[in-house]
């Protein structure tokens, strides 16, 4: 296998509807039904607010301070999937902007993750295309070095490949392997289920110190409940 520049065109993406259906529960569900893994962490912040989606990964990697790959990058995506853009070493210049959105939304993608910076926040948020970067950032690239597009990248520490799906929304950024999508759905689906279940009982009063059995956790960790008074006079 080359480790020169390449570019993938046929990658392999996840059943639609399973994609959809995990955008439905968010990051914060997902992540805790896969057992707390998949996150990116909170480097990456969204550029706007009250939006959640969910798309398959056509995966960019690209020289810190160039955006060619981007631009290449573009006649690869589809409907439907998600843009990720890192780069072979740190990076914060404003890489992407309002064209590329553009350009894009046409296309049916439905948002970016980078690691990179982004610029023409008020046009983004505009033309309702979202985004998750580590850096809002004016600066401009040039187009002049060869990356990839469409091979393993890493984002906070957690490998997206090509066709896995991103999850986004105000709560972060989260992998989930294409192999394990299925999984990571029934797992989601079961904990919507019992935190609905949970959500009824506490807006009914019951307290989650019962419902979730923790006072006897509390007792044998040596928490001990008293008065004011007794609280002052120790």
């Amino acid at each position: 296998m080359s480790a020169g520049p390449v570019v993938v065109t046929d990658i392999e993406r996840a059943d639609a509807a399973t994609v959809d259906a995990l955008a439905v529960h968010g990051v914060a569900t997902v992540h805790e039904a896969m057992g707390r893994t998949g996150l990116v962490g909170p480097a990456l912040r969204p550029v706007q607010r009250d939006v959640r989606v969910a798309g398959s990964a056509v995966t960019v990697l690209s020289h810190p301070g160039d955006n060619l790959m981007i631009h290449v990058a573009v006649e690869q995506c589809r409907a439907g999937d998600l843009l990720v853009v890192a780069t072979t070493s740190p990076s914060t210049d404003g890489a992407f902007g309002e064209l590329f959105a553009t350009a894009l939304h046409a296309r049916g993608v439905r948002g970016l993750v980078t690691t990179t910076g982004v610029r023409d926040t008020s046009e983004l948020r505009a033309l309702g295309f979202p985004v998750w970067a580590a850096a809002v950032n004016a600066q401009g690239t040039v187009k002049n070095t060869p990356g990839s597009v469409n091979v393993p990248v890493v984002v906070g520490g957690v490998v997206i490949r090509p066709g896995d799906i991103v999850v986004a929304d105000d709560d972060g950024v989260l992998c989930v392997p294409r192999g394990e999508a299925d999984e990571a759905l029934a797992a989601a689906d079961a904990r919507f289920a019992k935190e609905e279940a949970d959500r009824a009982a506490y807006a009914g009063g019951q307290l989650s110190l019962d419902r979730k059995g923790l006072r006897p956790s509390v007792a044998e960790l040596g928490i001990v409940y008293m008065t004011q008074q007794e609280y002052d006079a120790r």
